[in-house]
């Protein structure tokens, strides 16, 4: 088994090789630089390896350190922070049993499972449990140190931090468990890529156990949480035995794989589901029409035509952003005691605001929906692909795709001001003026950012497959320095007035650049 490991792991390093050097040669700056017999030069594999491995390592720690910081420590601030280990296991637990079945590492078709099992012919159960192990046991590794200090700074002992791994595995292990007795029993194979509708249900009920009861008061006690962990761990090594004792792993794994037999890429299960969806939401109505005339009219029945995939989200996340509001106030206005937290968190932690904009704007969600259901054929017009013409529809998504990100901004524009208030105050009236100012400009920003980065880097081929290294950069660099923004103790005052410039600024000088050089680069990638 172990030999089966290795070479399963020298066949993903050697596909996530070749992929960083692809991305390499689609960067502008280093295309010419790069020979063009790129994936024969010793030199640069061995520098893609070394990036290779740097990833597995770094992606596995920045995750769960993301993770944890993300979906506990922040939220654990808003009830006081330190002196609360109740709080933090009890959100924990809960987030965990999310993962047990929405992150399962054994049912997601990737592509060195298609490559090894079906093309190579490796033996599908020595290459599955090899490769589950690993996984479960890396999972755990790195999320151990994060607990210790994420915990230590939130005032957490140390046991409980030691035993949350446990049932990290605990779980994952029976959630794979009753999704292999599942295929047994049905002959149903599970993606989980593509989550059923009750795995979304199961998982907005367990985040509203993690975040909402809380602020009523109901907390799971330290001693509940540790015997939680510890009865999990019975299914959870009764779930090992079984899942070393599983024999149908080929049978299974070719039709969780059947999709890859076209030489499809990781997502194109995820892109046909898609694509099958959009073209279900497209509305065909007779009254669907617009009065207006030329590439305004062409515009204006797109969005009508598509509504619900472009409307239907943003609704969903208003109505979620404003029943999260209403309890945030009620929980300040029935626990007294959060009000002084709250209020810090706002006065001295407004760079949280930037990296909840990042989350919230629909940007990548817009424009793949341009793409997938619009520009991909029209860009095969050379009309289409005239200065004038891109210019134009330029401004009409500009603007639709400000007022879909506005809609949540404006959510928050109101209701944080409202927060500060009811939680406190401050004697600044500035604050309640730039706060609802800075988060409506950090929204336009993100609406002409992502719409900017389309029409000048435009990634997807006519088979709507993203291939641009360089947009795939720039999506991760914002991603960055958004994250990065959380590290700093920045003024609320003085954050506001910087972004408030800064997106101004910036949305001036992504229009010039795109009407400078858009209709050079609005092409289809081949």
């Amino acid at each position: 088994m172990f030999r089966t490991f290795c070479i399963s792991f020298s066949l993903k390093n050697t596909y996530r090789v070749n992929t960083i050097l692809f991305s390499l040669k689609q960067i502008p700056l280093l295309k010419r630089l790069l020979p063009e017999a790129l994936y024969q030069s010793r030199g640069l594999k061995k520098f893609a390896l070394i990036l290779s491995v740097f990833w597995e390592v770094a992606g596995a720690l920045a995750g769960k350190a993301l993770y944890l910081f993300c979906m506990v420590f922040w939220p654990l601030l808003l009830y006081g922070g330190k002196g609360h280990p109740e709080l933090y296991c009890h959100m924990f637990f809960f987030l965990t049993l999310i993962g047990a079945y929405m992150n399962t590492y054994m049912f997601n078709p990737t592509n060195d499972k298609y490559y090894a099992m079906i093309l190579m012919g490796m033996d599908a159960r020595q290459y599955t449990l090899s490769n589950y192990w690993y996984q479960l046991i890396r999972s755990a590794a790195a999320f151990l140190p994060f607990l210790i200090l994420t915990g230590s700074l939130a005032g957490i002992p140390l046991w409980p931090c030691f035993l949350s791994p446990l049932l990290i595995l605990a779980v994952k292990l029976s959630g794979a468990w009753y999704f292999l007795r599942r295929y047994e029993k049905t002959g149903s194979c599970s993606n989980e890529n593509l989550p059923s509708r009750t795995f979304w249900i199961l998982t907005a009920v367990f985040l509203g156990a993690a975040y909402v009861l809380p602020a009523f008061g109901i907390c799971l006690p330290i001693s509940v949480y540790t015997a939680a962990v510890f009865i999990s761990l019975i299914p959870g090594v009764r779930a090992a035995v079984k899942i070393s004792g599983f024999r149908h792993y080929r049978e299974m794994y070719q039709i969780l794989l059947a999709e890859k037999r076209t030489g499809m890429d990781v997502r194109q299960t995820v892109r046909k589901a898609v694509a099958e969806q959009s073209l279900g939401n497209i509305s065909r109505a007779a009254g669907t029409g617009t009065n207006r005339s030329g590439f305004a009219g062409f515009h204006d029945l797109f969005v009508k035509r598509h509504k619900k995939i472009l409307w239907k989200s943003v609704k969903r996340l208003t109505a979620v952003l404003l029943a999260g509001t209403a309890a945030l106030l009620a929980a300040v206005l029935s626990s007294p005691r959060l009000a002084p937290a709250i209020r810090s968190l706002l006065l001295e932690q407004f760079p949280y605001i930037a990296f909840l904009m990042y989350l919230l704007n629909r940007g990548t969600v817009f424009t793949q929906a341009l793409f997938m259901n619009c520009d991909h054929s029209m860009l095969t017009y050379s009309f289409y692909k005239r200065p004038a013409c891109i210019l134009e529809l330029f401004r009409l998504r500009l603007l639709e795709i400000i007022r879909l990100n506005l809609m949540p901004a404006a959510v928050l524009a109101a209701g944080l001001p409202l927060l500060l208030w009811m939680s406190g105050g401050t004697e600044n009236f500035f604050y309640y003026i730039l706060y609802p100012a800075s988060i409506l400009a950090m929204s336009i920003f993100f609406s002409v950012h992502y719409l900017t980065l389309y029409y000048l880097l435009q990634p997807y081929t006519a088979s709507t497959e993203l291939k641009s290294g360089t947009y795939k950069l720039a999506v991760w660099a914002t991603y960055l320095v958004c994250f990065l923004l959380l590290q700093f103790q920045v003024p609320a005052l003085l954050f506001g007035i910087l972004s408030l410039v800064f997106s101004l600024v910036y949305s001036g000088i992504a229009c010039i650049l795109v009407y400078r050089m858009a209709g050079r680069t609005f092409r289809l990638r081949s």
